[in-house]
């Protein structure tokens, strides 16, 4: 274990350099030139003339080549300096530092509810199998993974919040105020994790240690609450950071609908203002968090399974 928690250590590094040198990259030839942004943001209804441009350019360090702007960069991201905000000429670490809280919030919340609906729904599905609570099931989950995130957002809105007034639509501070954005955004981790453990709990029910339970007499409850059910959450406890990877960036979305103000309302704001450092640094601190949630996941995976303990397969 701590050999392989070493070696996928010693692989972050790298992976984050080539993810935050692909965006850097990306950026540099997105439509719209920084420096006349930074001008129409400090001079707002006048045309920047074109020596001020240049001198912008040069201010921001946009004169140099782009591997240089890129390792200069990486140098004072190593350092927690991210750069300044083109809009609010703040530091873009501590805008992302804000908007942390409420973003990990609302994807623990959404995580949370589509374990506690994705485990029995799957569970009845695959005791079920054939029959009209599996039908159910799987139709739930189908338009679960079907239906877009953003149209379950309005749904909800028009139905909790206008209709019946039993919710608020938009806002943060209150648990009130954080089921709408929640709901939303679990439908879709929900019925993938629905689906894979149902096929999990078919395929271990299957085995032949439980057809030996059966045989002792064991209830069919006892057989697979007891023998069957440690085995078939192996794989959703190894999709769980995909699917977080997942709700991070469906908070994108959801947060913009709903007003919430984490990460996902301050990048779509970035993105329309051209606000190219926080763009990037937003893109960076995701892929640290994916990262560090992907290891989290494969770690907590070995632990449960002692199948995966064994260093010399390599793995």
């Amino acid at each position: 274990m701590g050999a392989y928690v070493v070696r996928r250590l010693a692989t972050l590094p790298l992976l984050l350099l080539g993810i935050s040198a692909v965006s850097f990259a990306l950026l540099s030839v997105a439509p719209g030139d920084p420096a006349e942004i930074v001008l129409h943001q400090r001079n707002p209804g006048q045309m920047p003339s074109p020596a001020a441009v240049t001198a912008m350019r040069a201010e921001l360090g946009l004169d140099a080549p782009l591997p240089a702007q890129y390792v200069r960069w990486m140098s004072r991201a190593l350092a927690g300096d991210m750069g300044r905000s083109y809009v609010t000429e703040q530091p873009v670490a501590a805008q992302l530092a804000r908007r942390t809280v409420p973003t990990v919030v609302l994807t623990v919340a959404a995580l949370g509810l589509a374990l506690v609906l994705a485990v029995p729904m799957g569970i009845l599905s695959a005791r079920r199998r054939g029959g009209a609570g599996d039908a159910i099931v799987r139709l739930a989950a189908l338009v679960g993974s079907a239906a877009p995130s953003y149209a379950l957002a309005f749904g909800l809105i028009i139905l909790f919040a206008v209709k019946l007034s039993w919710l608020p639509a938009v806002g943060y501070g209150s648990a009130a105020q954080m089921v709408l954005p929640a709901i939303a955004l679990s439908l879709a981790p929900m019925a993938q994790l629905t689906r894979l453990i149902r096929a999990s709990v078919l395929d271990v029910l299957g085995q032949d240690y439980i057809r030996t339970a059966r045989a002792k007499g064991l209830s069919e409850q006892m057989v697979v609450m007891k023998h069957a059910l440690r085995n078939a959450l192996l794989p959703a406890i190894g999709a769980t950071g995909v699917i977080l990877a997942h709700l991070l960036g469906g908070a994108v979305i959801i947060e913009t609908i709903f007003t919430w103000p984490g990460l996902g309302q301050l990048i779509v704001g970035a993105a329309l203002t051209r606000d190219y450092p926080v763009v990037q640094g937003f893109v960076t601190y995701l892929a640290v968090i994916v990262l560090l949630a992907n290891l989290a996941t494969d770690i907590a995976l070995r632990v449960a399974d002692p199948r995966l303990r064994y260093e010399r397969v390599g793995v």
